[in-house]
């Protein structure tokens, strides 16, 4: 079927994703919390992401308890030109001022208000923002300490050493029709996810695979691309030290493009 050019226009950010993985090109995004920011620290940041060639932005939280959001995402569209995805964690964390929303389902969990409820409810809201909607399987995997996004979302995570479950629960997604899976250790884990089990679920699907959780370092981040990871996603880390961005997006960008 022949993707129309209005197609491609509401379907950007998607179509750019999608597009550097064909090219063998992996991604990296700054997730940015908004009750963690102010607009210095935010301006700083965003500085600095620019200066590193970030990716992307995914912007949203488990929680947040700010007012913050549409601040956060206008003050970020001001000074650069980095796409804004929002990263939900409950349907009011919607803002006409992102550029795209990953429309997550957690499909590693059982809580039917996760799997489908909570966009029953929001659907009319997300159709009439205007956003670039795409549809997310997320699988939440144990990252050896409690997370709020288990917490929040009361359902237990993947085992983190059972790649077989990981693999048919990224396929599943896929197969029902999830342009994207996210696989997440959440964060402030202890232990982010193994290159074992990225690689068997990179080997099993088709969509791009977007990991994050516990990723601390920039060679965890160049492992997790090397294992079958498009898009790295790192947060908590670069809450502690921004210098990190520099790093960790060079390690990201530096693994060789397919011929």
């Amino acid at each position: 079927m022949q993707v129309t050019n209005k197609e491609l226009m509401l379907k950007r950010i998607y179509h750019s994703i999608t597009e550097r993985k064909l090219q063998g090109k992996k991604s990296f995004a700054v997730l940015i919390d908004p009750d963690k920011v102010d607009d210095d620290s935010l301006e700083q940041l965003i500085a600095l992401s620019v200066s590193a060639k970030v990716d992307y932005f995914l912007v949203g939280g488990s929680l947040v308890i700010s007012n913050y959001l549409d601040e956060c995402l206008q003050l970020i569209r001001k000074n650069c030109t980095i796409p804004t995805i929002l990263f939900p964690g409950s349907p009011s964390q919607v803002s006409k001022y992102a550029d795209a929303l990953l429309y997550l389902s957690v499909i590693s969990g059982r809580n039917p208000e996760l799997l489908i409820g909570q966009h029953v409810v929001s659907a009319p809201f997300v159709k009439k923002s205007g956003l670039e909607i795409m549809p997310t399987g997320y699988m939440v995997v144990d990252g050896g300490a409690p997370t709020t996004v288990s917490y929040i979302s009361n359902t237990s995570p993947l085992p983190a050493d059972k790649n077989e479950i990981a693999m048919c629960t990224a396929m599943a997604g896929e197969m029902l029709g999830m342009g994207l899976i996210y696989m997440d250790a959440g964060s402030g884990a202890k232990r982010p996810i193994s290159e074992s089990m990225i690689e068997k679920v990179a080997q099993c699907i088709e969509v791009p695979l977007i990991v994050g959780g516990g990723i601390t370092d920039p060679e965890k981040a160049y492992l997790n691309c090397k294992a079958g990871a498009d898009v790295i996603v790192v947060g908590n880390a670069i809450e502690k030290d921004t210098a990190l961005i520099k790093e960790m997006a060079a390690a990201v960008h530096s693994i060789a493009v397919k011929i």
